[in-house]
């Protein structure tokens, strides 16, 4: 036997995760790389841009396209997002639909399995994960996953938890066999494609989303100035986070500054555990009423300004 038919077929293909905001898509993307590419938070809509993390199963290499939560959009970064999720849809060679077990077939699920046969999706490429399952009775799994293949026929069905990590072997080995013949795009080592600037931005996102309440962190987005690789090793970051309104400069400084300060603190320590080196974060709060309305913001979320288009 030659040598090369010895040498094991590598695969290598692109997986998008879908479904209503908060269904848990982040979760699972961070579970099957094994690292924190995608940020989590508690609030609706928070990944914006097509996050993309990197795994390895086997000789298959394995990109996840994280994709905005589906909803109804109201407003043009709404609909960016939107545009983005489907176009992620669109692009992959699997499609995997995460469903909260005790949510159960929603109003805004349906929406999406809808929206999948409109858009003629192949059932071939198209898996359902149910997700969360540790919350529901098996009877009612069984019942749900009756329904929701009634309504799509999927290809396969996986029972998961993201959180508890149940489940997602299989859904990855799966996967792995279901991506198409060919070489790896990212090196061995390469985790996320999403540049460093943009994933520091991201960071910083997330921690205030965490620190502020109700629609603020939806009128807000981070975006890193500068970065300044330094002769002892650490890297000197500046990011300008915009608000729309001046009653928001406020809110997001808090009192004498200590809502920033800790904000600035926390993301600091998530960098510098990322990077594995040490972080100098400064942060700066500028006002820009129609930020929600520029171009060039949505440029550096990774969102195509024109799909925001009524």
């Amino acid at each position: 036997m030659s040598e090369h038919a010895q040498t094991p077929e590598t695969r290598c293909g692109f997986v998008a995760l879908i479904g209503e905001p908060n269904a848990g898509k982040s979760t699972l993307l961070n579970r099957m790389v094994g690292a924190k590419v995608s940020i989590v938070t508690h609030k609706v809509q928070t990944t914006r841009a097509r996050i993309r993390g990197v795994a390895i199963e086997g000789e298959t290499q394995l990109v996840f396209v994280d994709t905005p939560g589906l909803f109804r959009p109201r407003r043009r970064l709404d609909r960016a997002m939107v545009a983005a999720a489907w176009t992620g849809a669109a692009d992959a060679d699997v499609t995997v639909l995460m469903i909260e077990a005790h949510r159960g077939l929603t109003e805004g699920a349906q929406a999406i399995i809808d929206t999948l046969t409109e858009r003629g999706a192949d059932p071939a490429r198209t898996v359902l994960a149910i997700n969360k399952i540790d919350r529901v009775e098996a009877s009612e799994l069984l019942a749900l996953t009756r329904k929701l293949n009634e309504a799509f026929p999927f290809a396969e069905t996986f029972m998961i938890s993201a959180e508890r990590g149940y489940g997602i072997d299989d859904l990855r080995t799966y996967l792995a066999a279901a991506l198409p013949a060919g070489p790896w795009l990212y090196p061995e080592d390469q985790i996320a494609d999403l540049p460093l600037r943009m994933l520091a931005a991201e960071m910083t996102r997330e921690k205030l989303t965490l620190r502020l309440h109700q629609e603020l962190p939806y009128q807000l987005t981070v975006e890193t100035e500068a970065w300044e690789e330094r002769k002892d090793g650490s890297a000197k970051i500046d990011q300008v986070i915009y608000v729309a309104r001046d009653g928001h400069k406020g809110i997001l400084l808090g009192h004498r500054g200590e809502t920033i300060k800790a904000v600035s603190k926390a993301s600091r320590e998530e960098l510098k555990e990322f990077l594995g080196r040490n972080v100098h974060l400064f942060l700066q709060v500028k006002v820009r009423p129609n930020w929600l309305e520029e171009k060039e913001r949505y440029g550096e979320m990774g969102l195509d300004f024109r799909d925001g288009d009524a």
